[in-house]
């Protein structure tokens, strides 16, 4: 049966549009990073990259090379880290040139090192892109979170992290670091802004 992450990994994938606390265990990415406006075309070209290698190792047995423990699955949703330059905390409203990022996509458990290197000689073969330099393979582990789902324009997200604020207050935790993640549901390029789905997470500890 293929594995539809919305479906079997609801806890992580599926929130509700108010803030909850999470365990998110060690997870492997794509990884690439970067800095400036998320409008950029430069920025489009890094998912591009990515999404390149993701599918590579997606369709790695229909070029003739099956990973041991492969199975079918829905290529996972890209996400993002996102903090703000020195500069750019001390402004008082957001300057998204001022901001730094890494983008990633995450890959499935049985994704190895000699996966990660097969899925790189398929994709430079098939369409050579020097940003392919910049990717790294990562493993992450956010452990205990809190998230929510953000419904609407990536603008409007500041009143999803008030609530996350919020609840973070009630339950006496704490942030670890502002830097947040966010994992994108909806193609923003199909979608309305206002039907935009995103899940927002803190890093916290207890």
């Amino acid at each position: 049966m293929k594995h539809e992450y919305k479906k079997h990994e609801k806890e992580l994938y599926a929130p509700k549009n108010k803030a909850e606390l999470v365990t998110v265990p060690k997870q492997k990415f794509f990884c690439i990073k970067g800095k400036g406006n998320p409008n950029s075309e430069e920025f489009s070209e890094k998912i591009g990259v990515l999404y390149s290698l993701a599918y590579a190792v997606r369709m790695m047995p229909k070029n003739g090379f099956t990973p041991d423990g492969y199975f079918e699955y829905t290529v996972y949703p890209l996400e993002g880290l996102w903090d703000l330059t020195t500069e750019g905390k001390k402004s008082e409203s957001l300057n998204k040139d001022e901001l730094l990022y890494t983008i990633m996509i995450r890959q499935p458990e049985f994704v190895t090192e000699d996966v990660v290197e097969k899925a790189f000689q398929i994709a430079k073969k098939k369409k050579p892109n020097p940003l392919l330099e910049e990717v790294y393979f990562d493993e992450i582990e956010d452990g205990l979170s809190v998230q929510i789902l953000h419904v609407g324009s990536y603008d409007n997200e500041p009143e999803s992290f008030n609530k996350m604020k919020g609840f973070i207050e009630d339950n006496e935790l704490e942030i670890k670091t502002m830097v947040h993640r966010e994992i994108y549901l909806s193609d923003v390029r199909r979608v309305e802004k206002e039907k935009l789905k995103t899940i927002l997470r803190y890093l916290v500890t207890e």
